[in-house]
């Protein structure tokens, strides 16, 4: 029989795919003698079998059952007993951290008899019913699934009617109103009474933890998350302990270092008479620290001690969740804790000047996905601003758009321009808006609310604690001291300095994108929020490019983006895409080329575009100097280069009726009927255009050779390499082979310049993977074109079904990322590593890479590691991300 039911003192923080991050870590903190209240933990494999079978494995009431009658005997008390009562939480805790994703629910076990035994022994007939209420109102939400507001606004009527502000500022009749009206709730919109059965409260909210892995708002977070869907959370079942006692009690989240900037120090925020939820919500706002301190000083010294041993022992930034019950504190979880990419860096690196991890291991806690958010741009210091508040930065950059008041909204508003998601406080249903925006913009709450923990976890700008910010949702609009702001007004937040305009702010380069394209010196502030940022990121940069074995190029087609790519640290263009060099002015060249009927024709408009070609060449082979440079014959099909069928077709049509036709338009229109193809990007394009138009491939690369040539007699070092796209045989590549080296032989010849130009092909055919053994024998270096080999492989076009239906496969679960962001290990993956494997095979020096855009995916990155390609390419701006994460792989192993 399965075991899945494990107390915390049986565990460990190793066993995070059995116990979930919240139970590994309460089962760790429980063995170091942490005050954590006893209790147990529900596995995954619970939570899977639940979700296979539709309801809870047979065994499973039983083994819960044993475990609590082995905490009852323990602490001498009963799970809802009329005297003295024992209550317990029960709280989800998946592998991966997903805050504010799923459900808890606090004070299982109270009914209208235990209550009373609460309010007695606790002496406080206030606390029981506020406990009493808070109970009703999650049972309802979570297990009942009722309208959360069908509570929050019975709350609010009750405190307008006392004519209160706090929920703290009510009294015990207010509390057992309350109640009552709670339960009257629960009968309307349920069609049944609250349960009283303490055992049956206690199986219906497991049950409800265990559904709620697959509500929207949680599949939607871990898709944004890539989470596996298949993981399930487990199920905490812990001894409540109490922070809504009175002054002397409290809840509280705390860091163990500044989780926005990464300034080392304990930093959180504590509310006095509080119970679980209060602080994560930003329904109140909070105390620092420092005023926990003078409030309760001891608490606030064992809460100093316990946050120094954690950060010893996990050697990390963690995250804490605590409560003060009567001047005793209580540890009810840890974790490492998610943290803003400024604040990544800095505690990567401060943590190894602290002797506590290696470089490796510093490399290991950054991400190229946070490198890529410093890179973008921040408000420009010296513009004008209309300041409306000033309130707390919760997760960092400069958010600019329109406001929005409705998460449902913003989906939707967004999809027109940026937008600011701008709320009272935000909860977990608001997570879809949450992407869709910016920023985010709260009234309420502090850095450790539910908008700053989520916001920071998805790298969006957010400022919280807006005091300032009347967010008046009934009239579409926020006032600030005089000034009224309706929704579609433009408003800018800095998530940095907690600043918020009016209008919209321009923006600069970041620190850390000056110190990408000019140096250390240049981009470091002398101090401020950026002070420390950009050394550290220059530590971490500088490392990985010292161990990784990935060597990174960038896709560019210019000299201009050759040298930005070369600034921002890549070794060598690993795409350039030719046909980019014939758009503009140059159309009606390649249209010669095109329209030619006689040999002698297409010759002179070859060798018209000859010598301008050679001076693209050689501008990208000088910017590039000493690196290498795979240049791509031209590629789509000739009639991209042609005017619109259509549009041409009305042209002649309406000119043949007014008896004024242009000779030029009819040859056109020919050539373009001539070439029109069903499906053009799986027609005449790539190889096939160099088999069947002769001399266009050769006068590619006699304009290669020869600038090449030009680079060796100017003393320079040009590394060209050609590659030629869309093979599907051997046999295709061989011919075109002969052609290449026939002509880069004879300008060898002619300019007495000896030149070593190696010749490969493109990847990006299932049959060119699957033959790769023959295809080496004619290839110097294979290049993984992942973006169309994806095309093929899965058989659709990226252009035409990205919008059709891939939110409905994300939606579904056929995909949990679109393929075209992050490489199909299964599918594409596998043909990269059978051509891989097999290409070596047949000649084990065979040089492998990848031009697609993947080659700049982190995912991507350690799965092109793993393969063993030899360098990933990209666009320039992702060079430093691939750089980056080159280097992550490597120390990965």
């Amino acid at each position: 029989m399965t075991e899945y039911v494990q107390p915390f003192e049986a565990g460990d923080k190793s066993q995070l795919d059995l116990l979930g991050g919240k139970g590994a870590n309460l089962a760790e903190m429980t063995r170091m003698g942490l005050p954590v209240p006893p209790g147990f933990t529900i596995t995954t494999e619970a939570c899977r079998a639940f979700l296979e079978r539709g309801d809870v494995p047979p065994e499973l009431p039983v083994q819960v059952r044993s475990a609590m009658l082995r905490l009852e005997n323990r602490l001498g008390k009963r799970l809802g007993d009329r005297h003295d009562p024992l209550l317990v939480s029960v709280r989800s805790g998946a592998k991966f951290s997903m805050p504010g994703m799923m459900e808890t629910v606090l004070n299982v076990g109270l009914n209208d008899d235990s209550v009373l035994g609460l309010a007695e022994a606790s002496d406080n007939e206030r606390f029981a019913y506020d406990s009493y209420r808070r109970l009703l109102q999650m049972f309802g939400r979570t297990v009942l699934d009722i309208d959360g507001a069908r509570f929050s606004d019975a709350l609010d009527e009750r405190k307008t009617a006392r004519g209160v502000t706090q929920d703290v500022d009510l009294d015990a009749d207010d509390m057992r109103a309350l109640v009552d009206t709670y339960k009257q709730i629960i009968a309307a919109e349920s069609g049944a009474a609250f349960p009283q059965q303490p055992s049956e409260q206690l199986t219906a909210c497991i049950e409800a933890v265990f559904a709620s892995w697959n509500t929207p708002r949680a599949r939607v977070y871990r898709r944004r998350e890539r989470i596996p869907d298949s993981l399930g959370t487990a199920v905490n079942v812990c001894t409540m302990v109490f922070g809504n006692l009175g002054a002397d009690s409290g809840t509280g989240v705390a860091f163990t270092r500044d989780p926005a900037s990464g300034a080392a120090g304990a930093y959180g925020d504590y509310l006095p008479d509080a119970q679980g939820e209060d602080v994560v919500a930003g329904i109140r706002n909070t105390l620092s620290l420092e005023e926990m301190h003078e409030l309760d000083p001891a608490s606030y010294d064992d809460l100093q001690r316990v946050i120094r041993l954690l950060e010893a022992h996990y050697r990390d930034l963690c995250d804490i969740e605590f409560t003060v019950e009567r001047g005793t504190l209580w540890m009810l979880q840890t974790r490492v804790g998610k943290r803003t990419a400024p604040a990544a860096f800095r505690i990567a690196t401060q943590l190894v000047d602290e002797n506590v991890i290696t470089m490796d291991e510093a490399l290991s806690r950054v991400s190229g996905d946070q490198l890529a958010q410093l890179m973008f741009s921040q408000f420009d210091p010296a513009a004008e601003r209309t300041l409306l508040t000033t309130a707390m930065g919760a997760s960092p950059g400069a958010a600019v758009g329109t406001i929005v008041l409705d998460p449902q909204r913003a989906v939707e508003k967004a999809k027109d321009g940026p937008v600011v998601l701008v709320r009272k406080e935000t909860n977990p249903d608001d997570l879809e808006g949450m992407i869709a925006a910016a920023g985010i913009l709260t009234s309420r709450g502090g850095k450790t609310s539910h908008a700053a923990v989520v916001a920071r976890g998805m790298g969006r700008t957010c400022v919280v604690g807006a005091e300032g910010v009347e967010v008046d949702e009934a009239n579409a609009r926020i006032v600030c001291g005089d000034v009224t702001l309706a929704e579609g007004d433009t408003i800018s937040i800095d998530g940095t300095t907690g600043e918020v305009f009016a209008g919209s702010v321009p923006v600069v380069p970041s620190p850390v994108m000056r110190y990408l394209t000019d140096g250390v010196a240049a981009a470091e502030p002398e101090a401020g929020s950026d002070a420390a940022l950009v050394p550290a990121v220059d530590r971490l940069l500088r490392h990985a490019d010292r161990v990784r074995r990935l060597r990174v190029r960038a896709n560019a087609d210019t000299a201009d983006d050759a040298s930005r790519a070369r600034t921002l640290g890549a070794q060598g263009i690993g795409l350039c895409r030719t046909e980019h060099m014939f758009l503009g002015e140059r159309r009606p060249l390649i249209e010669r080329v095109i329209l030619a009927d006689k040999p002698e024709e297409l010759k002179a408009a070859l060798d018209t575009l000859l010598p301008l070609q050679r001076s693209d060449f050689g501008r990208l082979l000088e910017s590039m100097d000493g690196d290498p440079v795979t240049i791509r014959l031209i590629d789509p099909p000739l009639h991209e280069f042609l005017p619109d069928r259509t549009a041409l077709s009305v042209k002649v049509a309406v000119a043949r009726e007014r008896g004024d036709v242009d000779p030029e338009d009819v040859r056109l229109l020919e050539a373009i009927e001539r070439l029109h193809e069903s499906n053009p990007m799986l027609g005449l394009r790539g190889v096939r255009l160099g088999i069947v138009v002769p001399g266009l491939f050769g006068m590619q690369v006699r304009a290669v050779a020869e600038a090449a040539a030009a680079r060796i007699k100017a003393g320079g070092t040009p590394r060209a390499e050609i590659m030629i796209p869309l093979v599907g045989s051997v046999m295709e590549l061989h011919l075109i082979r002969q052609q290449v080296g026939h002509v880069v032989a004879e300008v060898a010849a002619t300019e007495g310049v000896e030149l070593d130009i190696p010749i490969g092909t493109m990847i990006e055919l299932p049959r060119a993977a699957l033959t790769s053994f023959r295809i080496a024998d004619e290839a110097d270096f294979f290049s993984f074109g992942t973006n169309d080999l994806t095309q093929t492989t899965w058989g659709f076009s990226r252009d035409d079904v990205e919008a059709a239906f891939f939110a409905a496969y994300l939606e579904q679960g056929v995909f949990t990322v679109s393929p075209f962001e992050s490489i199909d290990g299964d599918g594409v993956g596998r043909l990269v590593r059978i051509a891989a494997e097999e290409g070596r095979s047949t000649k084990p020096d065979l040089k492998l890479g990848v031009c697609g855009e993947h080659g700049g995916d982190p995912l991507s990155v350690h799965f092109f590691h793993e393969v063993g390609l030899d360098y990933v390419s990209c666009s320039p701006f992702r060079v430093p991300v691939a750089r980056l994460e080159a280097g992550r792989a490597a120390v990965a192993g």
